[in-house]
């Protein structure tokens, strides 16, 4: 057995925690749902800080993880395209 002995993948996917490059293409511009959820409520997310989602950027309100106890990472688009099917297709 290799180094892992059980992976969750977690998808949070209307969780957006910015803008993608095309966002105003789409009429997207300034999305962030998470990053304007806790500029204005201060949710406790302990679990999702320790595994480091505080991780992939600035956040108000939720500071980064010294140490996360996970592997973390945002999406980028694949095909052009304003939905999740489409623009992750691959």
């Amino acid at each position: 057995m290799g180094r892992f002995r059980r992976i969750v993948l977690m998808v949070l996917d209307g969780v957006g925690i910015g803008e993608m490059p095309d966002a105003a293409d789409w009429g997207d511009a300034g999305a962030d749902t998470l990053g304007h959820i806790l500029a204005v409520e201060k949710p406790q997310l302990p679990t999702l800080q320790t595994l480091g989602i505080g991780n992939i950027r600035a956040l108000p309100n939720l500071p980064p993880a010294a140490e996360p106890a996970g592997s973390f990472g945002k999406a980028a688009i694949y095909s052009k395209g304003k939905d999740t099917t489409v623009g992750h297709w691959r």
